[in-house]
C-alpha cells in the first residue's frame, strides 16, 4: 500500500479552537503547507457532528475550551468512533496535560507556543499512518466481498449461499415458517461454449443472473452454485405447507418465463431455458447438503422432461 503527497495533502482535517486568533494561524499554515480540504469550529459541542457527518482523517484539538474541554470532547469522540479510535492531535499551553491527552484518546500531543517544523511533521505523520490504516480497512472489506461473491456475476457464491441456508434454517425454526431453495441450471450450457466461446457463455451468465434478480423478491438470496448452476433462497413463506408450494410456484414460474426469453450474445440472437429444481423445507432439522441435494434432483427431473420447466420435490412439504 502506498500513500502519494497528493493523498495526504487531501485529507480532511478539522481544526478545534474556542480563539479566532489560533484558529487562522493554524489555516495559515495548513494551506501553506498545502492542505487543501480544512474544516474550523470554535464550538467544542459542534466537533461530534461535524465528525460523524464528514469522517475527518485529523482533528487538531484544543484542550483549554470554555464550556466543554477537549477533554469531553475525546471523549465524546469515542462513542462516536465505531472502534473508539479518534483521530486526535491534541494541543495545549500545559505540557502537563500530555499524559492525559494520551490517556484519553489523543494520537499525538504538541505545545504552544509550538515549533512550526515540528507540527508540520507530526500532522504528515498522523494522516499517513490514519490514511494507511483506511486503506487496508477497506482492502480487508474488498477481500471479505470478494471471498463471499462470485466474480463475474456479483451474486453470492456457494459458501455465503450456505451461511444464509443455516440462517434461514433458524429463522424457520423459530417463525414455524417455509423457506425454499430453487436449483436451477441452463439448458445446452456446454454447448454454447463450445460453438460461440467461452466469453458468450460468460455473457449469459451475467444475463441470466440479472433475469433471476429482476424475478427474485426483496430480500431472497440469488447466488451463483458454480459454472451454469444457480441458487435461489425464499425465506417468509407461508407457515402452511400447501401456502407455500403455493407461493414458490408463482415465483418459479416467473422466473422459468423470464429466463426463456431470447439472449442477445455477441450481437447474435440465442434462445435457451433453465431448469429449476424446488425443495420446500421448514425448521434445521435437515441437513444443508441434504436440502440442496434434493432441489438438485428436482431440477434433474426438470430437466429429464421437456415439458416441465420446473418441478417439485415434495418429500419436505408440510400440508399444515
Amino acid at each position: 500500500m502506498m500513500l502519494s503527497p497528493a493523498d495526504i495533502l487531501s485529507a480532511q482535517i478539522l481544526i478545534v479552537d474556542d480563539q479566532e486568533a489560533n484558529v487562522q494561524l493554524l489555516v495559515q499554515l495548513l494551506q501553506e503547507a498545502g492542505y487543501q480540504n480544512l474544516t474550523t469550529t470554535r464550538d467544542p459541542y459542534a466537533v461530534c457532528e461535524l465528525h460523524r457527518s464528514q469522517h475527518f482523517d485529523l482533528i487538531l484539538l484544543d484542550l483549554q475550551m470554555p464550556g466543554m474541554d477537549g477533554f469531553a470532547v475525546m471523549a465524546a469522540l469515542k462513542q462516536t468512533e465505531g472502534q473508539g479510535y479518534a483521530p486526535v492531535l491534541a494541543i495545549t499551553v500545559q505540557p502537563r496535560h500530555k499524559l492525559r491527552a494520551l490517556a484519553s484518546g489523543a494520537k499525538d500531543f504538541i505545545s504552544k507556543p509550538f515549533d512550526i517544523e515540528e507540527l508540520k511533521t507530526r500532522i504528515h505523520n498522523m494522516l499517513e499512518v490514519r490514511l494507511l490504516y483506511n486503506q487496508l480497512e477497506h482492502n480487508n472489506l474488498t477481500l471479505e466481498a470478494l471471498a463471499l461473491h462470485d466474480a463475474l456475476t456479483q451474486l453470492p457464491n456457494r459458501r455465503l449461499l450456505l451461511d444464509r441456508l443455516r440462517q434461514a434454517q433458524l429463522s424457520s425454526a423459530r417463525t414455524h415458517r417455509h423457506c425454499a431453495l430453487l436449483f436451477m441450471d441452463i439448458d445446452h450450457f456446454k454447448q454454447l461454449n463450445d460453438t460461440l466461446g467461452h466469453i458468450a457463455g460468460d455473457e449469459l451468465l451475467q444475463q441470466v443472473s440479472k433475469r433471476i434478480l429482476g424475478c427474485a423478491r426483496e430480500g431472497d438470496t440469488v447466488a451463483r452454485f458454480g459454472g451454469d448452476e444457480f441458487v435461489v433462497l425464499l425465506e417468509s413463506l407461508s407457515a402452511s405447507g400447501t401456502l407455500a408450494e403455493g407461493q414458490v410456484k408463482v415465483i418459479a414460474d416467473k422466473m422459468h418465463h423470464a429466463l426463456r426469453q431470447t439472449y442477445q450474445l455477441l450481437g447474435q440472437t440465442y434462445d435457451t431455458s433453465l431448469s429449476i429444481g424446488v425443495a420446500i423445507f421448514s425448521g434445521d432439522a435437515q441437513a444443508m447438503s441434504s436440502l440442496l441435494k434434493k432441489a438438485d434432483q428436482a431440477m434433474y427431473q426438470a430437466k429429464a422432461d421437456d415439458t416441465q420447466g420446473v418441478c417439485f420435490d415434495a418429500s419436505g412439504i408440510s400440508t399444515k
